[in-house]
Formats: structure tokens, C-alpha cells, sequence
């Protein structure tokens, strides 16, 4: 039984070791103007806003989303990927957005509490609006 404990042990602290040795990404890569591509299914034309991330303070964020200041703003970097939340309103009531920052994509979703959906974006950082 202990030798099999030495034969398992440097397999189990290889599969640990790479995530050891990562950083946390840098969430300030957020800042700045995102074409979001709000299309309601993917055959649908397209449908775009924006989300402006104008600041990003260690587990926080300010900007805009669909023209409405985003609240409740939160980023998550714990899992080696930028993840956000963040909430907006409109008259129907409140919309719970989150998403994931993939290569150079977010990738999100919204709930809107008010009028029952939950809709998939992605968003491109657009690059002549900085």
C-alpha cells in the first residue's frame, strides 16, 4: 500500500502543478468599448450594442450596457479566466448579465427578470472606439 502511494503521488502533483504555477489574468484588458452581438438566435440578422467598460478596480468594474450605467459590478479571476457579473435596469425591471472573457471574446448571458428571458451575447472589443 505505500509503495503504491509513491508510485500515485508525482502523477497527482503533476495534474496540480501547472495551476501552482499560473497568475491570475489581468482584468484591466476589459477596458474599453465591446461590440455585443445581442441576435436572438443564430440565424437571426445581427443585432448589436455596446458594453463600455470605462474602469476596472481589482473585483469591480464601471461602464455601460446598452446605453444603461451597469450596478452591481463584479470580476472573477480566481479560475485562470476573467469571469464578470453585473446588473442593469430598464422599465421592465432588472437584468442579471454575466460573462466570460474567452481569448479575445466575451462570451455572456442575460437573464431579464422582468420580461422572462435568458438570452446568449458574445462581444468583440472594437477597436476604433477606444
Amino acid at each position: 500500500m505505500r509503495l503504491l502511494f509513491f508510485l500515485i503521488l508525482p502523477l497527482l502533483t503533476s495534474c496540480v502543478a501547472p495551476m501552482n504555477g499560473m497568475q491570475s489574468p489581468d482584468a484591466s484588458q476589459l477596458i474599453g468599448v465591446w461590440k455585443v452581438d445581442l441576435r436572438p438566435t443564430p440565424e437571426s440578422d445581427a443585432y448589436f450594442s455596446e458594453l463600455v467598460i470605462t474602469m476596472v478596480n481589482e473585483r469591480t468594474f464601471s461602464g455601460t450596457f446598452y446605453g444603461t450605467p451597469v450596478t452591481q459590478a463584479r470580476i472573477n479571476t480566481d479560475w485562470f479566466q476573467v469571469r464578470i457579473a453585473f446588473v442593469t435596469k430598464d422599465g421592465s425591471g432588472a437584468y442579471h448579465h454575466s460573462a466570460v472573457l474567452s481569448g479575445a471574446t466575451l462570451e455572456g448571458l442575460s437573464n431579464s427578470v422582468g420580461r422572462d428571458f435568458l438570452s446568449y451575447w458574445s462581444a468583440e472589443k472594437d477597436e476604433g472606439l477606444k
